[in-house]
């Protein structure tokens, strides 16, 4: 049982909020359930998320991050906005993967056109961050329809292993996004096997 199911509450929750009853109003000094209370005798549902984020952080002098953070449980809550969506109603899921491979080999492998064709086989990618980023954007798509945009994260870890990660955005729809954890779940694997497969350690 989590900190916030403790706690009675009013109405059924179409998704849960990130951060706990005790932690939301230790930050914003209310619950939950309080939020969604207020927000709906304030702004009201219909306000959109920028608008609920500002009427939070003005008329209850909450930071601007954690009246962010009240907006997003605010809309999961009411079913505004399901898990991983983005407030244009686009969604993100992300994946990572600890490998036993070198940073400097695997962006490597990312920035050589002929290398990348060969990680995201049936799939067209091009670079939209600085090669020097920390982390690398694409564009992705197949077939020349558009499939939202990538985000790869390479972090050396103290063990001496790799941390890669992908955060992919502008997924259409809560089903494909599930379809696209999957995917990635995958791909990761196979970025390992095909990295030791060509010595990019």
């Amino acid at each position: 049982m989590t900190t916030h199911e403790s706690f009675t509450r009013t109405r059924v929750w179409v998704a849960e909020p990130v951060r706990t009853d005790d932690a939301i109003r230790e930050r914003t000094g209310h619950a939950w359930e309080e939020w969604v209370d207020l927000i709906d005798a304030g702004p009201g549902r219909q306000a959109g998320h920028t608008a609920i984020a500002a009427w939070v952080h003005a008329e209850h002098d909450v930071d601007g991050w954690s009246a962010q953070g009240v907006a997003v449980g605010y809309e999961r809550i009411t079913g505004l906005r399901l898990p991983g969506q983005m407030p244009d109603g686009s969604f993100s899921v992300s994946r990572s993967r600890v490998l036993a491979r070198d940073r400097d080999a695997v962006r490597a492998l990312l920035l050589n056109e002929g290398a990348r064709a060969d990680l995201f086989p049936g799939f067209d990618t091009v670079l939209r961050s600085k090669p020097a980023s920390k982390a690398l954007r694409f564009a992705l798509a197949r077939a020349g329809e558009p499939l939202g945009s990538i985000l790869l994260s390479a972090d050396q870890l103290p063990d001496g292993r790799l941390r890669l990660g992908v955060t992919h955005d502008g997924v259409v729809s809560y089903d494909e996004g599930e379809q696209w954890k999957l995917f990635w779940a995958e791909w990761l694997t196979a970025v390992e096997q095909h990295t030791t497969a060509t010595g990019g350690a």
